[in-house]
C-alpha cells in the first residue's frame, strides 16, 4: 500500500501521519504548498516517530505539478487534506476559497481516474449542515445548508466526489465530517500552527496565554445557550488521525458498499466556548485575558455530532478528553516558546 497526503505539513494532516506510521506498515509520500503550514512540520514527524517521509512541494491547483507526482509514485490510495478552512476569512475572499478548495480536489480526483487509484478519503466538515434545527446532528441530517463560503465548498466538494464515484467506476470515495478537531499531540512537538493571526479558537487561546496576543474575544454571549457563548463539539485532533487510519483500512478491505459515502467526526457532547475557556485555565493552571464581542458572521448556534455511524462502520470512538485537549494544547504552546528562546 502506497498512500499520498494531501497538506500533510498541515494541522490534521501531519498527525494523521504520525497515525499512520504508528499503525501501519504502509508506504506514505506528502505534498504541501505550505499555505497554511511549512516543511519543518515533516522534521517534527521525524522525530516523533523516527522515520522519515518523503515529501514534495506542490500547489494541488497546478495539475501539471500533481501529475508529474502521481506519474513518478503509484499510489493505491489518497488521504486528502490540502485545503483553505476558516470559516470568517473565507466569507472576505469567497473566490479564492472556491478555487483553491474545489479546483484542488477536481484536480486530485482527475488524478484518480488517470492513475487508477481505487481509495479516497476527503475531508470535510459538519458545516455542510448548516444551522441544525436537530441535535445531535446525524447523518440523516439535511446537508447543503452552509453559512459560509467555506462551508459551501465542503457541500459542493462532496456533490463532486459522489459524482465522480458514481457506480464506483474507478474508485470509492469516504468523506469524513469533522465538528472541531483541537488539541495537540501527546509529546507536544507537533500542533496547530496558523501563520498570522489564528482563525480557530484554540490557537488563539494558547497564543493570548502565551502573551503574544493581549486578549482573545469571545465572538457573542447573547445565544440561546446555557451561558450565551456558541455551542460546538471539540474533538481531539490524534482522535480524528486515527479514524482516518480506520477509514483508508476500510476502504482497502473491501468494507464499503457504497461508492460514496460520508461519517461524522464528534464526540457526541456539546460545549459552549466559555465552559472550553475555562477547562484551558483551570487544567493549565493560567491566567487567559478574555472578553466578549460581538457574533461572528457565519457561526451557528449549536454544533454536535451523532457520532454512531462512526463507531459502527469505522469501530471507532474517541478517546481523549476535554482535559486533554486542552492540557496538550497548551504543552505544544510552551514547546514553540522553548524553541523561541
Amino acid at each position: 500500500m502506497k498512500i499520498l497526503i494531501t497538506g500533510g505539513a498541515g494541522y490534521i494532516g501531519s498527525h494523521a501521519i504520525i497515525e499512520l506510521m504508528k499503525s501501519t506498515d504502509w508506504e506514505l509520500f506528502s505534498i504541501d504548498d505550505y499555505r497554511n503550514s511549512g516543511p519543518e512540520s515533516y522534521d517534527r514527524i521525524k522525530k516523533i516517530t523516527s522515520r522519515p517521509i518523503p515529501f514534495a512541494e506542490v500547489d494541488i491547483c497546478n495539475i501539471d505539478s500533481l501529475r508529474k507526482v502521481f506519474k513518478e509514485q503509484n499510489f493505491d490510495g489518497v488521504m486528502h487534506f490540502a485545503a483553505m478552512k476558516a470559516v470568517g476569512e473565507s466569507i472576505d475572499i469567497p473566490g479564492t476559497y472556491y478555487h483553491n478548495n474545489l479546483i484542488g480536489l477536481i484536480n486530485i480526483l482527475k488524478m484518480h481516474d488517470d492513475f487508477n487509484v481505487k481509495h479516497h478519503i476527503y475531508s470535510s466538515s459538519c458545516t455542510v449542515y448548516g444551522a441544525s434545527d436537530v441535535l445531535p446532528v446525524s447523518e440523516s441530517n439535511p446537508s447543503g445548508k452552509a453559512e459560509s463560503p467555506y462551508g459551501w465548498t465542503k457541500v459542493m466538494g462532496e456533490q463532486i466526489l459522489k459524482d465522480m464515484t458514481k457506480d464506483g467506476r474507478t474508485f470509492k470515495s469516504l468523506a469524513l465530517r469533522y465538528f472541531n478537531p483541537v488539541g495537540a499531540h501527546t509529546s507536544g512537538l507537533i500542533g496547530e500552527l496558523p501563520k498570522g493571526t489564528p482563525n480557530n479558537l484554540v490557537p488563539y487561546i494558547t497564543q493570548t496565554a502565551a502573551g503574544i496576543r493581549p486578549v482573545m474575544t469571545i465572538h457573542g454571549n447573547d445565544y440561546d445557550t446555557p451561558d450565551g457563548t456558541c455551542i460546538r463539539d471539540y474533538v481531539h485532533v490524534s482522535d480524528i488521525a486515527a479514524a482516518h487510519v480506520s477509514a483508508m483500512k476500510y476502504l482497502v478491505e473491501g468494507k464499503q458498499e457504497l461508492p460514496y459515502d460520508f461519517i461524522n467526526l464528534g464526540t457526541g457532547n456539546g460545549v459552549t466556548v466559555k465552559e472550553l475557556v475555562d477547562a484551558f485555565i483551570r487544567v493549565n493552571k493560567t491566567e487567559l485575558p478574555h472578553t466578549y464581542g460581538p457574533r461572528r458572521a457565519g457561526d451557528v448556534v449549536s454544533m454536535f455530532a451523532d457520532n454512531s455511524k462512526a463507531a459502527k462502520l469505522l469501530n471507532w470512538r474517541p478517546e481523549r478528553d476535554m482535559d486533554e485537549m486542552m492540557r496538550s494544547a497548551w504543552a505544544w504552546q510552551k514547546e514553540l516558546m522553548a524553541q523561541s528562546l
